[in-house]
């Protein structure tokens, strides 16, 4: 995990962040129990209430559980559940302004369905 102390977004929701990432990227895996409070805000040099704001904001989306006593744990779908919220994230922030531009730019469907496969062959 990297912090930027620097940036206005706050801190607890780059924990947020960090660990959604981990769980995105396999890091932590549906079932397994993620760092506690403690561990994090002592190897970061962060509050524990700020980590654990972060932790809880991930609790509210049901992508962690807490195991009263035992810790916090990745919860079942969590992955799934990531996954489907960037692709919603990824329509709406891009798709729909591509579409946008290629209607501004009289681009029809079927143009613009062939630079994207174009686009897909040249990476």
């Amino acid at each position: 995990m990297q912090f930027n102390f620097n940036s206005s977004e706050p801190i607890y929701l780059q924990v947020a962040q960090q660990i959604e990432d981990a769980i995105f990227t396999g890091g932590f895996k549906e079932g397994e129990q993620i760092p506690s409070t403690t561990e994090i805000s002592k190897e970061f040099h962060i509050n524990p209430a700020t980590v654990l704001k972060g932790m809880n904001q991930l609790v509210s989306r049901k992508l962690l559980e807490k195991h009263r006593g035992v810790g916090m744990f990745v919860a079942e779908g969590a992955s799934n559940q990531i996954t489907l919220n960037r692709q919603q994230n990824f329509y709406n922030k891009y798709v729909i302004g591509v579409v946008k531009e290629a209607v501004r730019l009289n681009i029809n469907e079927e143009d613009l369905k062939k630079l994207i496969e174009q686009g897909y062959k040249s990476i």
